[in-house]
């Protein structure tokens, strides 16, 4: 069916199998179809022009007859079927691929070159920082230009980068945002490149992980007991180094406090049902109330389903039940570094409370 006999058609006439979809058109039958399943597709990756043309399509299209669709459906199946192996296309999309198999400074220059030829946004690496490096980056540029930067960044990332900043120029970058908010496309692009060209300016650390991060990371892994014991001597130690250790890691017991309650039913989805049974049934003393947090957020009827497991599989081990809770927070993780989530930033007087807290006591 062609677009212009797309939008002459009267509403309510349906589109048979004697008209001819162009390939455009039978995309966006897919689409539509996968989003009426509740399929969660990333159309933002999708080029602007390339968005613009699906939702154009769509928009100029009317009904089809469940046989046209059927169809639409066994070809797109049958094209998927033949696929042999598909490359990503993109810089970003190969080096995502290529991963840990690149080193960081190949990886930091690959990024940049495709920024640079216009291959890809230079937006996207300066978003993908850790939140001390966009930090620098906000000192070391002008306060106007570090405006930009933090309407760029997710809400959340945005403001765990204004907590490691002074408050004075915290509030001169917010007042700055009032002003920044006009800018157009080929600006806004030239900003990214020039903040790219401070980044790589910057001074680079030869271990990629912060101290902190590094041994937040090794403690996220770590058994309960181990993590506690090693918490409780840095508090002794460096009790200010211990605090921002804490804040770090992410545990199942921080679950309630640091995932927005919304989030909980992908969350659920995503993760391997046998894991989330598991992990529940062998939480006790803190680690109930992510129980009851997870179980909360979900409908009753699965709510009650879970619980009904959970009763069945009777107790098990606290290491078993350690590994299915780790299990389930490297989900969360990964969710999170693919932009799919994002975790709320702990409070530091929680954090300093915590600190507090003798290693063994109740939490």
């Amino acid at each position: 069916m062609a677009a212009g006999a797309a939008a002459a058609m009267p509403a309510g006439v349906a589109v048979g199998l004697g008209t001819q979809l162009s390939s455009r058109q039978k995309a966006a039958v897919i689409v539509r179809l996968m989003l009426a399943e509740g399929a969660e597709l990333k159309l933002s990756s999708l080029p602007v022009e390339a968005q613009a043309r699906l939702a154009h399509d769509m928009a100029t299209m009317d009904l089809i007859d469940r046989d046209t669709r059927d169809a639409v459906v066994s070809e797109f199946c049958d094209r998927l079927e033949a696929v042999g192996l598909a490359f990503p296309g993109t810089i970003d999309g190969a080096l995502d691929i290529l991963g840990a198999h690149l080193s960081h400074d190949t990886t930091s220059r690959l990024r940049r070159m495709a920024a640079l030829s216009g291959a890809s946004d230079p937006w996207d690496r300066i978003a993908s920082l850790a939140p001390p490096q966009l930090a620098d980056l906000a000192r070391a540029e002008a306060v106007e230009i570090a405006a930009v930067m933090f309407q760029r960044l997710p809400v959340a990332r945005a403001a765990e980068v204004f907590g490691l900043l002074d408050p004075e120029l915290s509030r001169r970058i917010a007042y700055a945002m009032s002003m920044t908010g006009a800018i157009g496309a080929p600006a806004l692009r030239r900003i990214g490149l020039a903040m790219m060209r401070t980044m790589d300016s910057l001074p680079q650390p030869a271990i990629d992980q912060a101290p902190v991060e590094r041994v937040g990371a090794i403690l996220n892994s770590s058994p309960s007991a181990t993590r506690e014991t090693v918490l409780a001597g840095l508090d002794q130690d460096d009790a200010a180094f211990a605090v921002e250790v804490r804040r770090a890691i992410f545990t199942w017991a921080n679950i309630p406090r640091r995932i927005d309650p919304r989030d909980v039913p992908r969350i659920m989805r995503a993760a391997d049902p046998t894991a989330v049974t598991k992990a529940m049934a062998g939480s006790h003393g803190e680690n109930v109330a992510t129980v009851d947090f997870l179980l909360a957020g979900l409908s009753s009827r699965l709510a009650e389903t879970m619980r009904e497991e959970i009763g069945a599989l009777g107790k098990v081990a606290t290491r078993d039940a350690e590994d299915a809770m780790n299990e389930v927070i490297a989900g969360i993780r990964r969710m999170e570094a693919e932009g799919e989530l994002f975790l709320i930033a702990p409070d530091a007087d929680e954090e300093g409370e915590a600190a507090a807290v003798p290693a063994g006591a109740p939490g």
